[in-house]
């Protein structure tokens, strides 16, 4: 999986650079966000811009990151999500658990 992760004040953001969010590839997702937290990082931010696509394993993914989180005492937010990937969210009601956001910038300013 192509992650890009970079550094914003007190936000770490992971640009998620593929068109799929699936059984082939969440499992990666799902083990940087775990050494993101694990490895002190506090607040995270998921950029799904390039996501067009997103199944049951990929929404796993991100549950699983939403939990490490609280047990951290962290936070996890999403920004940037597809029309697609939206729908699925809201679908699976999980648009009630996650904080979304429609850019990064936006997420940012509320961490």
């Amino acid at each position: 999986m192509e992650l890009f992760i970079e550094e914003r004040d007190t936000v770490t953001l992971v640009h998620v650079k593929e068109e799929r969010l699936d059984a082939h590839n969440s499992v990666d997702l799902k083990v940087k966000i775990q050494e993101l937290f694990d490895t002190g990082k506090k607040n995270v931010l998921i950029n799904l811009q390039d996501v067009r696509f997103i199944d049951s394993s990929g929404l796993g993914a991100l549950v699983s990151g939403f939990k490490n989180a609280s047990s951290h005492h962290g936070n996890l937010k999403l920004a940037s999500l597809q029309p697609q990937v939206k729908s699925m969210f809201e679908l699976t009601r999980l648009h009630r658990v996650f904080e979304i956001f429609s850019t990064t910038a936006e997420a940012i300013d509320n961490f």
